[in-house]
């Protein structure tokens, strides 16, 4: 990104930001210019700094969180990227299953947030929150129901904590579409099956991991210092409705 954000110098948590979206977003704002701190279960390679950290789990989050702080100073955003989860017919996943994917997709980000919080109070600027949710929490989920599920409650999330944590810290959320990462082809298939997926969007293409990036980005910087407890849709302009295509009625209105 060229446009300046004003997010020079600032100390950002992205969970989950070595791969996939969360690595366009680490890639965002190491661009503008800001110290980027990020983590994940296993070590990975990244040009952010790296801790190691299973965001589920409140004594490694509080260690997080809390080297950041000692290490940088403060806190200034936190982009809860973490999450997803297996294709699995609800009927045939365990309970185990669907517990795990609610705690991953909805109860870690609100641990990670109410750390993240902590510090933020105290901080004369406060801070920024994002969530990284899904457009399956706005519609139909099948074969991912919990975390279609979860995503609509960090939604919720998001709305409820931007109002109890205000003025001090601004809580956002992105309701994130398709994206295109090294992972497509396990969702979608072959290369030419997901040009087929890009093509049911009405922006023709699945979104690019930076894309995304910019968007949070946006809501969490100055340019944002009014918008708070909102939902983005990055989503390219969602799905063109099914039954256009089942219709035999000439939709065009004639020139």
């Amino acid at each position: 990104m060229k446009t300046d954000l004003g997010l020079a110098g600032a100390v950002v948590l992205v969970t989950g930001g070595v791969r996939g979206v969360g690595k366009g977003i680490t890639a965002v704002f190491l661009a503008q210019g800001a110290h980027v701190v990020t983590c994940a279960r296993r070590e990975a390679a990244t040009e952010a700094e790296f801790v190691r950290c299973d965001v589920r789990d409140e004594e490694q989050v509080s260690a997080l969180v809390g080297g950041i702080v000692a290490r940088h100073g403060r806190l200034d955003v936190v982009v809860n990227n973490a999450g997803g989860a297996p294709y699995v017919s609800a009927a045939d996943a365990s309970p185990r299953l669907h517990e795990k994917v609610v705690q991953l997709n909805l109860l870690a980000p609100l641990l990670v947030a109410q750390h993240a919080n902590a510090v933020m109070q105290r901080q004369a600027a406060g801070g920024s929150i994002v969530m990284i949710s899904s457009v399956s929490g706005t519609r139909p989920s099948p074969g991912t129901a919990a975390y279609g599920a979860a995503k609509a409650g960090l939604d919720s999330l998001a709305a409820s904590l931007a109002v109890e944590w205000a003025p001090k810290v601004r809580v956002n959320a992105l309701d994130v579409g398709m994206v295109r990462t090294e992972q497509s082809h396990l969702h979608y298939g072959s290369e030419a099956a997901v040009e087929a997926v890009g093509k049911t969007v009405p922006l023709g293409r699945l979104a690019e991991p930076e894309e995304v990036g910019a968007c949070a980005a946006f809501l969490a910087s100055p340019l944002a210092s009014y918008v708070s407890g909102a939902t983005l849709r990055v989503h390219g302009g969602g799905e063109v409705p099914a039954f256009l295509a089942a219709a035999d009625v000439n939709h065009r209105e004639d020139s």
